[in-house]
């Protein structure tokens, strides 16, 4: 039988460089906001991707069961806008760019589009990570076999009664994130992954966006919450932050090891099941199974459905040869490219960037518990003291992001000259 293990080496490796150009992926998610306080009409929000097609240079790329375009491509080049996993949540995947602003002036002719077209029917897109009528939405998922398939494994966590998880399933079709993916080598992977692992604490209290009004959770990034006490946490290595440095290769992959397989396909099929860990998913002779129409059915193991693994880890290694960073909630429209620099200055800047990790007092102060830490700056509220040190190590980061960014030569350090916390902004 082939080592677990060694088929996820295959699948993440692959695509890898050995030095690769730094393209900049970004995918940006916003909510489809009412702007009376009331549900966002789906009708409207369909319509939307229509008008885009009929008076604009789009074309539908995907359709939902009923023919509604569910993800539209432009005819200019590689952008794609869609619904993410359900019709309140609008997704922006751009086409790989050389520097930000190639992307930020196709966003802003795009938002401006799209705004006019839901101000017609009071409706608009907004900068915020949660969307903040999801308790009068419908939030049920596209139409569609994957995000169907999505919806019905977390909502496993209250059919099967299980207390030390949320009790909010539907949380995907609610949350919002802004993603961007960097091209990495084979020889810095897991250098970048650790580093970037390690400054969650300062990513946190920089990007926060995701208060919940709903709970008496004590956070400003609810979408952590969401993610790692749903079923994407019931192994705690396949959602969050990371809870080790890696020393090699092996090592990561002996981690990644131990995250989830959920689903698999049989045919035109999907199914989902409770989270096996990978290392031992080719172990089971059988596995009780669930396709859409909630039947059971057992289903034999095969090493095939390694082809839908895929980690919700905040460092996530894609196949596509690029790191996903993936724990910055949506910002406002005026932020929306800030974190964006953020995450390139520090890869354009690794090496100072490990170095000043290694030495910064921020750890000796608080500790190397990354999880916690990033847990203890989301607070809404956090001692002056603390305040002071997560300052201290937030602007240090943002001046080695701006040298790696003056080093690119694009000007991309210009998103950045307003990031500098001052102590009485907070």
């Amino acid at each position: 039988m082939t080592n677990a293990i060694q088929l996820l080496k295959d699948r993440y490796l692959k695509n890898i460089k050995e030095n690769p150009t730094i393209y900049v992926g970004i995918e940006l998610e916003f909510p489809i906001v009412n702007c009376q306080g009331e549900a966002t009409d789906i009708n409207i929000a369909k319509n939307l991707l229509k008008r885009l097609i009929d008076q604009h240079s789009f074309e539908a790329e995907k359709f939902d069961r009923v023919g509604n375009p569910i993800q539209i491509k432009s005819k200019e080049n590689e952008d794609r806008i869609l619904f993410e996993v359900s019709y309140n949540i609008l997704e922006f995947a751009f086409e790989k760019a050389t520097k930000i602003q190639e992307v930020e002036d196709r966003f802003t002719e795009y938002l401006s589009v799209i705004q006019s077209i839901l101000g017609e029917d009071d409706h608009e897109l907004q900068g915020k990570g949660i969307h903040p009528f999801w308790d009068k939405n419908d939030n049920s998922p596209v139409q569609s076999p994957r995000y169907e398939m999505l919806m019905q494994y977390l909502s496993m966590s209250k059919t099967l009664k299980l207390k030390d998880l949320h009790s909010y399933p539907e949380y995907g079709a609610f949350i919002c994130g802004n993603q961007i993916q960097l091209d990495v080598s084979k020889e810095n992977f897991i250098s970048v992954i650790n580093v970037f692992n390690q400054i969650e604490a300062a990513k946190a209290y920089l990007f926060a966006n995701s208060e919940f009004p709903d709970s008496s959770w004590n956070t400003k990034i609810a979408r952590d919450i969401f993610w790692e006490q749903s079923m994407h946490g019931i192994l705690q290595e396949n959602a969050g932050v990371n809870l080790k440095d890696f020393q090699n290769e092996d090592e990561f992959f002996s981690y990644l090891s131990k995250s989830a397989i959920f689903t698999a396909k049989r045919g035109n099929q999907d199914y989902y099941f409770f989270p096996i860990p990978a290392i031992d998913y080719l172990s089971h002779e059988k596995i009780k199974a669930y396709n859409l129409s909630g039947e059971t059915v057992e289903l034999t193991p095969k090493q095939e459905d390694f082809e839908n693994h895929r980690s919700y880890q905040y460092q996530d290694l894609t196949t596509r040869g690029t790191v996903e960073f993936r724990s910055v909630c949506a910002q406002p429209f005026d932020r929306t490219f800030i974190s964006t620099a953020f995450h390139l200055g520090i890869l354009a800047n690794l090496e100072n960037v490990q170095k000043y990790l290694q030495e910064t007092d921020f750890f000796k102060k608080e500790g190397r518990n990354y999880k916690q830490l990033r847990q203890k700056f989301s607070k809404k509220e956090i001692s002056r003291s603390a305040a002071t040190h997560v300052r201290n190590f937030a602007n240090d980061l943002i001046q080695l992001a701006i040298v790696g960014l003056v080093a690119r030569n694009n000007g991309e350090e210009f998103y950045l000259k307003n990031l500098i916390v001052k102590e009485k902004e907070e």
